[in-house]
């Protein structure tokens, strides 16, 4: 099981920080702690934080109360906390969509790293690449060798920034033409490959899992160097001859920034008891995670690192269009 590992940040800011402050840090919280979620309800990272929240509360003795605010691709709601005081009683849940955004979106209200405090990753995924039941291959080496003799010929959806990029890059390094076909939502992709429209599709692995069943669709790669816990018997992409093809999407807790150490500390220790219960552990797992997490200075080296990589991926091309 994994362990969350956090670092005390900031133990040195308290004797800047006036008596009256530092108190009312100590205190903290005094009442209900509200996260955004600015998806819709039932997604991925509505329900991964739902279950972390109320994980947390017996650490914090106050509720957590998560809100959806869907809309702009998450801009919405994450403008909500960008704006929000620094006391510790609003937090957004986004997606790694959240970097990527001010890239490929004109007019963003703010800057989603300086803005914003990063406090913990909660959970990590890979993008999975799915085939219809129609398509001329039934695997991933098929897949490259038939792209390979018929450029052009294979179509790949993407309803998302972030797929779109892992597609992009997936042709690239396989040194495949394929046409990206792009969908508004993950439903319309997905009922394109069930019909046999669509070759392929890059997506989430719940979206994926959700759809298994009909039969008409298979799952053949993902896009980390590991194998996927819930999905054992399928392969990464570098197993199938990609070598050091390694992406891996993530949601993550900000809160506004310059969020006081103490008020990280106590997330973080919160998030630590959360995470360790086995039930907590196995049921993002099974929403198709990684059990990996991190706490707020490993994130917020992951944000930066993130950003750098989506800022070269808009000047090569490999970023071109929101979800």
């Amino acid at each position: 099981m994994a362990v969350l590992r956090r670092v005390l940040i900031g133990a040195g800011m308290a004797g800047l920080v006036a008596p009256r402050i530092a108190s009312a840090q100590e205190d903290w919280p005094q009442r209900p702690v509200r996260i955004i979620v600015p998806y819709s309800p039932g997604g991925g990272t509505d329900l991964i934080t739902r279950v972390l929240a109320e994980a947390m509360r017996p650490s914090l003795g106050q509720p957590i109360v998560v809100e959806n605010r869907a809309g702009a691709n998450g801009v919405i709601g994450s403008d909500q906390v960008a704006r929000a005081p620094a006391d510790g009683y609003l937090y957004v849940s986004v997606t790694s969509g959240h970097l990527t955004n001010r890239y490929v979106m004109p007019n963003m209200p703010f800057h989603p790293v300086d803005d914003f405090t990063p406090v913990a990753l909660l959970a990590a995924y890979p993008m999975v690449l799915v085939a219809s039941s129609a398509a001329p291959f039934s695997d991933l080496r098929e897949l490259i060798a038939y792209a390979r003799a018929n450029p052009g010929r294979v179509s790949f959806g993407t309803s998302t920034a972030l797929n779109s990029y892992v597609g992009h890059l997936f042709a690239r390094q396989t040194r495949t033409e394929m046409t990206e076909v792009p969908y508004r939502g993950g439903g319309p992709m997905m009922a394109d490959l069930i019909a046999g429209h669509l070759n392929v599709g890059w997506g989430s692995p719940e979206s994926a899992l959700s759809q298994m069943n009909s039969g008409r669709i298979r799952i053949i790669g993902v896009s980390t160097s590991e194998r996927l816990p819930l999905l054992r018997d399928v392969p990464s992409i570098s197993e199938a001859g990609v070598p050091d093809f390694d992406f891996m999407g993530w949601v993550g807790l900000y809160g506004p920034a310059n969020l006081p150490a103490q008020i990280l500390v106590r997330m973080n220790a919160a998030l630590d008891a959360a995470i360790a219960q086995p039930a907590i552990h196995q049921r993002i797992i099974a929403m198709g995670n990684y059990g990996n997490v991190e706490g707020a200075v490993a994130f917020a080296a992951r944000t930066r690192a993130d950003d750098a990589r989506w800022s070269r991926a808009a000047q090569e091309g490999l970023l071109q269009r929101a979800g």
